[in-house]
């Protein structure tokens, strides 16, 4: 091959390879340029599916493309975050996870069908919700003193009710009791709502609940919240104790919610994505929603998600060790 040759074929390598990267900004510039699918691991009605759709609504504006939600529940919300992980990282694919995805599950299952840690890029938090020891109507119980008294005089006599094995419910109880001294029945169900049924027929006399799932049925007087598993008093409910209060500062759980991407998605449309949502999440109209539904709005951006979500993982992994507790 002559210089010339060599020179020419140079060129043309230098030309296209500048091609692909101007064709490579000018996508990452048009993002987004489609509907955006925001992945729910539960079912709709719930919690976490309103949070999802309140804030996806106005998210939605932000982005100038709608933003679509997608329920698949099942297995803690394993297939969800699974196939989250295994979608195109494009930055159409978003997902609602919590603790029980980045926290416990790695912790209590011996094989995930994703890593929390490679397969997601986490872009922001959105809020949190408080967790409450709550009673029957037809218990009597009234006073959380009362309660922990009557919970120390009678180890294991009572069943309290959670969503489901390795919930955040589920571990804030275990928590509780092993700060408490006290030992009750655990008794874990498939979701929060047929738990709560249960609790307002009478069928189980106690239930850590968290506040979304149960707002309504707190203001009805059809369950009593008693003891809140935290340091501070809740805005919503400012007469209910925390464990704090009873003597047990270490006791602190939420059920909390962040949206992750996968790991591969480029940095500048997790950049462009974290922006939305925290404008998003700072919205008036969106906190006072998600408020007097029972959420607690505390938006953080991607660094303050990482350091917090780290922060829990040392935290609940003694934890679950501890208590040896295994599901699988």
């Amino acid at each position: 091959m002559t210089r010339f040759h060599r020179f020419a074929a140079a060129l043309l390598a230098f030309a296209a390879s500048s091609a692909s990267f101007v064709a490579l900004d000018a996508s990452a510039q048009a993002y987004p340029n489609k509907q955006v699918r925001w992945v729910v691991g539960y079912p709709a009605g719930g919690g976490t599916d309103f949070l999802a759709r309140t804030t996806g609504a106005q998210l939605s504006q932000s982005l100038g493309q709608p933003v679509v939600i997608d329920n698949r529940p099942g297995a803690a919300a394993i297939i969800a975050s699974e196939h989250v992980a295994r979608s195109p990282a494009d930055g159409y694919t978003i997902m609602s996870a919590d603790n029980g995805v980045l926290v416990y599950n790695p912790a209590l299952y011996k094989k995930l069908p994703y890593d929390a840690e490679k397969d997601f890029a986490l872009i922001g938090m959105m809020g949190r919700s408080s967790l409450v020891i709550t009673a029957s109507p037809n218990t009597g119980f009234t006073d959380a003193k009362a309660l922990l008294a009557e919970l120390k005089r009678s180890p294991g006599k009572y069943s309290v009710a959670t969503p489901g094995l390795g919930s955040p419910h589920h571990l804030a109880l275990e928590l509780f009791q092993r700060e408490a001294g006290v030992q009750v029945l655990h008794v874990p169900y498939k979701g929060g709502a047929p738990a709560l049924q249960d609790l307002m027929g009478g069928q189980i006399p106690l239930m850590v609940l968290d506040l979304p799932s149960g707002v309504s049925a707190v203001k009805a007087g059809k369950a009593i919240p008693l003891i809140a598993l935290q340091g501070e008093r809740m805005s919503q409910l400012p007469n209910v104790m925390t464990a704090k209060e009873l003597g047990f500062p270490v006791v602190e759980a939420f059920a909390w919610q962040g949206v992750v991407v996968p790991a591969a998605t480029p940095k500048d449309i997790q950049a462009r994505l974290g922006a939305d949502l925290m404008k998003t999440m700072n919205d008036p109209g969106v906190r006072q929603k998600l408020t007097d539904a029972g959420w607690d709005p505390k938006p953080a951006d991607a660094a303050e998600m990482t350091r917090y979500t780290e922060s829990e993982r040392k935290k609940w992994h003694a934890l679950i060790k501890a208590r040896d507790i295994k599901l699988d």
